[in-house]
Formats: C-alpha cells, structure tokens, sequence
C-alpha cells in the first residue's frame, strides 16, 4: 500500500507524462549528443522487444516513438525532452540482437553504445527491456554486463507481459529476479508492462521520475 509520498510521486509522474513531450534528435555518434543539461534514462532492448510501443505507451503518444516490423531499424541515440520547463530526457538505444545485420553494423553499435553509457554523467539509469515470451537471452546478459561494467544503475523491463499466462509469468519473474541478483548494477525492482492493457505503465513511470530525482 503506498503513502502519501509514494501517491504524491506518482502524481507528479502521471502530470509530467501527460504534459510536453517532444522528440529533441538523433546522435549517430557521441558527438552529436545534446547538452548534458537534465538527468537522462536510457532504453535498451532486443529488436522487435516493444520498445518504441512501451516509449509511446509511457508518454501518452501514438508516434513519439516510430515503430517498425524491421529490427534493428533504429540505430542512432534518440533523445526526447520530458517536461517544460525541461525535467528530462528518454534516450531510446538502438535495437540489438539483430542477426541479419553486417558485422561492421553490430561493431558500430557496440561503440557507440559503450561510449555512450561510460560517458554520460547525466544518465540516471537504464531500462533493459526483456520480451516476456522468450525470456532473458545471451544477447541481454552481454548488455547488462556492459551496463555492470559502466556503474550503470538499470531496471529489467518485462514487456508484452499479456501474451503470456499468467503461471508462467510468475515463474518468468522470478527467474529473472535470480538473473538480476548476479549483476551487480540491476536494480531489485523488475516491472512487468503491458502496452496493450496498460498494466505496470503507472508504475514505471513514477519509476523512471524517482530515478531521475534521486
């Protein structure tokens, strides 16, 4: 049961939501970052995960975020504002795991991606966002190293979790709980999201808000 400061910050993550949200750029590399004005929470998933559906889900939007049946479509940092006057920025991560991709792609990524959560002071935490139908992958292991090497605080994100019954939801859960117990930058807090029923929205958004504040 939540307190009053729990109800006050969920609150205040349900205004900042529904007020206004706009896409800032695209950075194909570090040197077309912003600023490093306002906290940043960064996305990182699979392809195909839902990601850019949990981004529209979170802001209210039907296109903040573009969605696409070609995975690994996206592959440059997306940054969007949160709040005005500035409160925020989401930072949608390229897609990975993508098995069709050249080589010389995937190294790109990786680059870019290292750099950028080894390099980022303003980044509050990460969201690892884990397909609720397939569980944790090799592929997700290798990012949540790399965000344990960077001291990167980070979140799993179960998506799609209505796709799946809920007695293998639950064992799912606590698979993943004893995963993120081995790496020593996860956060003990893990979310299951619907985007199709809304389910765990609320949640995360007081989530990322706390994260950014704290």
């Amino acid at each position: 049961m939540m307190d009053d400061a729990d109800k006050e910050l969920a609150e205040r993550a349900r205004k900042l939501f529904a007020g206004p949200i706009e896409f800032l750029k695209s950075a194909p590399d570090l040197e077309f970052l912003p600023d490093p004005q306002v906290p940043e929470i960064a996305f990182a998933g699979r392809s195909n995960v839902g990601k850019s559906s949990l981004l529209n889900a979170l802001t209210n939007r039907k296109a903040l975020a573009r969605t696409s049946n070609t995975p690994g479509r996206t592959q440059e940092l997306n940054f969007f504002d949160v709040g005005e006057p500035l409160q925020m920025r989401l930072v949608d991560m390229p897609g990975y795991g993508f098995a069709e991709a050249p080589k010389a792609l995937v190294k790109r990524w990786r680059f870019l991606v290292n750099d950028y959560l080894r390099g980022r002071r303003v980044l509050k935490r990460a969201l690892v966002l884990v397909d609720s139908r397939h569980g944790l992958k090799d592929i997700d292991r290798e990012v949540m190293g790399m965000l344990d090497d960077a001291a990167v605080g980070y979140h799993i994100i179960l998506t799609k979790g209505d796709k799946v019954k809920s007695s293998a939801l639950g064992g799912l859960y606590e698979a993943t709980m004893i995963e993120a117990g081995k790496h020593p930058a996860a956060h003990p807090a893990i979310f299951t999201t619907s985007t199709e029923t809304g389910s765990g929205i609320a949640e995360l958004r007081t989530a990322i808000l706390e994260a950014a504040t704290s």
